[in-house]
């Protein structure tokens, strides 16, 4: 025996509270995509996405990163953001450094010339955003110790014709050590295949640029205390030991994905050597 239920089925059955209320839509994180924040208010175009962190710059050029997921507005809808498939890019493609790249190029044999990088953590932000250009140009970077070794290690290597060497130096300003090194670099036996360059900052983590780590500018540190301990006091980070101050590098470093995360005066330093280098 059948019969017609004209009250149709249990009504308490299924997800019955979410009925009526707006679901929100899954859309892939794709750069330029503007999106809100529900709860702050924070809009801001998508940059790109690094460890599960979706990067916003606001009208302003502040970024600020925030977890995939929901929480998001597009158009003043709710939407999760997720990450995108990989897909076939609908543009030119560009490295870190803002380059064009270039596609399924293998790493070119390592010229002569090379480039010296004078700190750890020059290096590493060499490294971040300029490693895809200097694989394809087969550009070496190579660690200096200090710019107190420079001439010794200018006589090992022996720069000349088709063996330049560019030497990247922190804090090279008139008047200072660094600079009278570069000056008798420059009228040596050598002077003529070696470019020494450098930025105008105590660190290379001014480089950075201050709103990518939540500040409106670098604190000045007196000269009293150690400089890197000094920014991570004001920072509220920890500063005891040299462990300390690694962990707040990799923070840092972290917070750069492109050359729109770096200073002007660094950027036009390290494309400088490349371009002496490579020529």
């Amino acid at each position: 025996m059948t019969f017609d239920d004209r009250y149709g089925s249990d009504v308490l059955s299924g997800n019955w509270r979410a009925r009526g209320i707006q679901q929100p839509k899954t859309v892939a994180a794709e750069n330029d995509l503007v999106v809100e924040l529900a709860d702050t208010g924070f809009t801001g175009a998508i940059v790109g996405i690094e460890n599960r962190l979706v990067q916003l710059e606001d009208r302003f050029g502040k970024v600020r990163a925030f977890p995939l997921g929901g929480g998001y507005l597009v158009d003043g809808k709710p939407v999760v953001l997720v990450a995108p498939q990989s897909a076939k890019p609908k543009g030119p493609v560009r490295t870190a450094s803002g380059s064009l790249a270039v596609k399924d190029a293998p790493a070119r044999v390592a010229r002569a010339s090379r480039i010296f990088v004078e700190g750890r953590h020059d290096a590493e932000l060499v490294e971040k955003v300029w490693g895809d250009d200097l694989r394809v140009e087969g550009v070496v970077v190579e660690y200096l110790g200090g710019v107190d070794d420079l001439a010794g290690i200018l006589d090992d290597t022996r720069p000349g014709p088709g063996k330049r060497i560019g030497v990247l130096v922190d804090h090279l300003v008139p008047g200072s050590k660094e600079s009278r090194i570069a000056d008798a670099v420059a009228r040596g036996p050598h002077g003529a295949h070696v470019k020494i360059v450098g930025h105008p900052y105590i660190d290379v983590w001014q480089a950075v640029k201050p709103d990518r780590v939540g500040m409106k500018a670098w604190p000045q540190i007196p000269k009293n205390i150690e400089w890197k301990k000094g920014i991570c006091a004001s920072l509220g980070w920890p500063h005891h030991d040299q462990a300390d101050i690694a962990r707040a590098w990799k923070r840092i470093l972290s917070a750069v994905s492109t050359y729109r995360d770096l200073e002007p005066a660094f950027l036009g330093r390290v494309e400088e050597l490349i371009d002496f280098v490579s020529e």
